[in-house]
């Protein structure tokens, strides 16, 4: 193992727990809204993808889940008035899924809760950085996806 590979391993180790701990953070400020990190992240992905609903599957995608792991929160949020599920107007076999008011004005006060928290977390970090850090990230991502839909263990 290699100089390259002991950064890679500190670097991953990093991402993890940048990860966790900015979840802990969102997770409180979700709370403050009635919601867990489990049910605030699904009701935000919705206000951002749009007024016209959106497909559980892509939701699902939106969010890194398989759609079964996401019936169960799917569920929570209907019952407790965020969310509505529709058929949908281009294809009747489909469903959608749509923030009620109430869901919409939570979605808009934890954005709004979030800018704050975030422009902290990122306090004194040069947006160039940011600009970097966002672009390795992606691609990471892309190629995390394609070496999954694939089967390529190696990526």
């Amino acid at each position: 193992m290699d100089a390259f590979d002991q950064t890679l391993i500190q670097l991953t180790a990093a991402m993890t727990q940048a990860s966790r701990a900015y979840k802990s953070m969102a997770d409180k400020v979700a709370s403050q809204y009635s919601l867990s990190q489990a049910t605030a992240l699904p009701v935000l992905i919705l206000g951002r993808l749009g007024q016209d609903g959106v497909r559980p599957g892509m939701l699902a995608d939106a969010l890194g889940l398989e759609p079964s792991s996401l019936v169960r929160v799917i569920d929570l949020l209907i019952d407790s008035g965020l969310v509505e599920r529709h058929d949908d107007p281009q294809d009747r076999r489909a469903r959608i899924l749509q923030l009620t008011e109430d869901g919409k004005t939570r979605a808009a006060q934890m954005e709004e809760a979030l800018i704050p928290f975030r422009r902290s977390v990122f306090a004194g970090v040069d947006p160039a950085d940011i600009d970097t850090c966002l672009r390795v990230l992606t691609s990471i991502q892309c190629r995390i996806g394609k070496a999954e839909s694939t089967g390529d263990k190696q990526g």
